[in-house]
């Protein structure tokens, strides 16, 4: 693995100073992000420590652990540590409150475990794209939400990409075998609409487990991995990001119900969502695969593939109007969410 923490030290840097997420010389990935903090803080003690210096103390360690130098005192910034684009919640319950702001789709949100008698026992790190996915009470701001429409059949919606994805592809290779689905497309790899659809279409009739009503992200998974198998990867991964495949800018959608939940990614919104090489792919270049599917006994059925640009998006399913807004927002972590 990368020294990271070295070469923050060497950069002289504080946790203040801005870092362009596409720098992968100092900007520190959410996996090696996870590691270099698990390494570092799995063990320390917290016993006898009143809040607000726990939270000092950790926030203190956590500069250790990245190759910070510790400041004289923490700002109230947000997020915490901005350099890196993260905040830090240390959790005796699997009870998450997030006051006075909105979940954000691309920041860090670090989690550390703490057991009863004070000693911080695991550490994840997920983005807020994640972390959006466990609101079951349908409260969470900023969260986008589409009508879902069944049409009878398999289409393309969008017959070519939006003119940035378009002058981006080289067509000169079609093998993903020994590529990264997590891993952004170079001009080789990224595959044109239409051929995404082409090869996606023979899923239409196969099914997977339903497993059961509060089960949707393993369901998902499966999906996940079916997509990475027929798009032609040798590998499946899946971390979590927006989009669900990120070698091929595409968002996955199955569909039993008849709301599509965007999470915090509106396809109109014009975020951008990567820059690669200098080429900025923003929020209506995004692709998105909505499989239209039918609860069977313990199996959903694939009815029907929907392909369509974030650009097209609205056409084929209108979003819903407004957001909602918290002052405060609950989320309840799942019981194994330390163990993933």
């Amino acid at each position: 693995m990368i020294n990271y923490p070295e070469r923050i030290y060497q950069s002289g840097l504080s946790i203040y100073d801005p870092i362009d997420p596409t720098d992968n010389y100092l900007y520190i990935p959410l996996f090696a992000l996870e590691s270099i903090l698990s390494n570092h803080l799995v063990g320390l003690s917290l016993d006898g420590l009143a809040l607000r210096t726990r939270s000092k103390i950790v926030k203190q360690e956590i500069c250790k652990a990245l190759g910070y130098p510790i400041p004289n005192s923490f700002k109230k910034t947000q997020p915490r540590f901005p350099g890196q684009n993260f905040d830090v919640y240390t959790q005796k319950s699997l009870n998450v409150q997030i006051w006075n702001e909105e979940v954000d789709a691309e920041r860090r949100y670090v989690f550390l475990r703490v057991n009863e008698s004070d000693i911080i026992t695991a550490v994840r790190v997920i983005t807020g794209d994640e972390l959006v996915q466990y609101d079951r009470t349908g409260t969470l701001t900023t969260k986008y939400q589409a009508t879902m429409a069944s049409y009878g059949d398999s289409y393309l919606f969008s017959q070519d990409d939006t003119d940035t994805v378009a002058d981006y592809i080289d067509d000169s290779s079609q093998s993903l075998i020994e590529v990264n689905p997590n891993a952004y497309p170079n001009r080789r790899q990224l595959l044109r609409i239409s051929e995404v659809y082409k090869r996606l279409l023979p899923m239409v009739g196969c099914s997977i487990g339903y497993l059961d009503a509060v089960q949707e992200r393993n369901r998902g998974a499966e999906l996940h991995e079916m997509i990475c198998n027929h798009l032609g990867y040798s590998i499946y991964e899946d971390d979590g990001q927006y989009p669900d495949i990120a070698n091929q800018l595409l968002e996955i959608k199955l569909q039993t119900s008849p709301t599509i939940d965007l999470g915090l990614h509106s396809p109109e919104d014009g975020e951008p969502v990567v820059n690669i090489g200098g080429t900025v792919f923003y929020s209506d270049d995004i692709r998105y695969a909505i499989f239209d599917g039918e609860v069977c006994g313990n199996k959903i059925v694939l009815k029907n593939l929907y392909l369509v640009s974030g650009q097209d998006f609205t056409k084929y399913f209108p979003l819903f109007g407004g957001k909602k807004k918290n002052a405060k927002i609950q989320l309840p972590l799942p019981y194994n969410f330390f163990d993933n």
